[in-house]
């Protein structure tokens, strides 16, 4: 299998690892949820696991690029350096977790995604900091350890990110998206809008410090939402929450649980809520917390404190003040804007 991954730069036709063909087919059973984040999130959460990436860590993501001295980011890498350093990362992983990993498998199935989100054309090279990125944006590492990895990676030895350097990161980031036919909700592939965005935050001075780029990541600005959403993704799998679901009547609730911010005692599954179900008297544009982890005592007397306070207001007034769970970027051309 491994020759033909090598020899693409001699075919016509975009091939995939039959493995491959079979995870992008099963991508489709996610196109019934509605809103585009999630959708893309979900489908990459599959994507990671099927690349053993979710037990990847930092560290040792770090000590293969190191051990490959992948240091120029703007050299490309061709499939055989590509190749050897997904094995070192792969065999790492293999000594951890003999039974989940199987080497030659991911070596591949990594390859055919690399190749699929940076090399389209199939020249058999791609970036060093575009193999960087897919890694990093996949692996296990908590989020805010990826944002500072991958702004060291664009910023001078001083420490500052001039707008190239942004828009070089932002582009091999939208990639990943985009491989997914998902590229439009997230303001498209042009990345001009969010490297704009990311300095008028910035006051529009010449160069970007790390600490102003983490604050304008933690507004989730939308080129970006689909990373820290493929985190809540990951962190909902496992939440059980004390909770029925007034639609389907699930107790408790797995995965996601959506809470009402305008009747009491109001909860949706993430199958009803990402469906687009409602309850008979519950708008959609009636405002919701999501919780990806079980509630405490304090976000409960918040939540109460909310509804009370929702309770007087109309349906008009949610219809215009709706609430964006994502920094919005202005776009000419491409894209619209996401759902709230």
């Amino acid at each position: 299998m491994r020759e033909n991954l090598r020899n693409h730069q001699t075919q016509t036709t975009c091939w995939d690892h039959p493995k491959m063909a079979e995870l992008y087919q099963s991508l489709a059973d996610l196109n019934n949820v509605r809103f585009s984040a999630y959708r893309t999130a979900m489908k990459l959460r599959r994507m990671q696991k099927a690349l053993c990436l979710d037990l990847l860590g930092m560290s040792a993501v770090c000590e293969a690029f190191e051990q490959h001295n992948l240091k120029q980011n703007e050299q490309l890498m061709d499939i055989t350096q590509v190749i050897n350093c997904l094995t070192s990362i792969y065999d790492r992983l293999e000594q951890q977790h003999s039974s989940l990993v199987n080497v030659p498998l991911c070596v591949d199935m990594c390859l055919n995604w690399l190749l699929n989100v940076y090399d389209t054309g199939r020249a058999g090279k791609i970036r060093t900091l575009s193999f960087k990125t897919g890694i990093i944006c996949l692996c296990k590492a908590h989020l805010e350890d990826k944002y500072r990895f991958l702004f060291r990676e664009v910023a001078s030895a001083t420490g500052f990110c001039d707008q190239r350097r942004l828009g070089l990161l932002l582009h091999d980031a939208i990639q990943i998206p985009r491989q997914l036919g998902e590229v439009a909700s997230f303001g498209g592939s042009n990345i001009e809008p969010s490297v704009r965005s990311c300095f008028q935050f910035a006051n529009n001075k010449p160069e970007l410090e790390a600490s102003v780029f983490l604050d304008w990541m933690r507004l989730e600005p939308q080129s970006m939402v689909w990373l820290p959403v493929l985190h809540r993704v990951a962190a909902a799998e496992t939440a059980k929450h004390q909770a029925k679901c007034n639609i389907c009547k699930e107790c408790p609730i797995i995965g996601f649980r959506y809470r009402s911010l305008k009747h009491f005692n109001y909860d949706i599954c993430q199958s009803c809520f990402f469906s687009g179900r409602v309850a008979k008297g519950h708008k959609m544009q009636y405002p919701m917390v999501e919780y990806c982890t079980p509630t405490t005592s304090g976000e409960d007397v918040r939540d109460f404190a909310k509804v009370l306070k929702n309770k007087f207001r109309t349906k008009r007034y949610f219809a215009k003040h709706p609430r964006m769970g994502y920094l919005p970027v202005q776009t000419i051309l491409e894209g619209d804007n996401m759902e709230t």
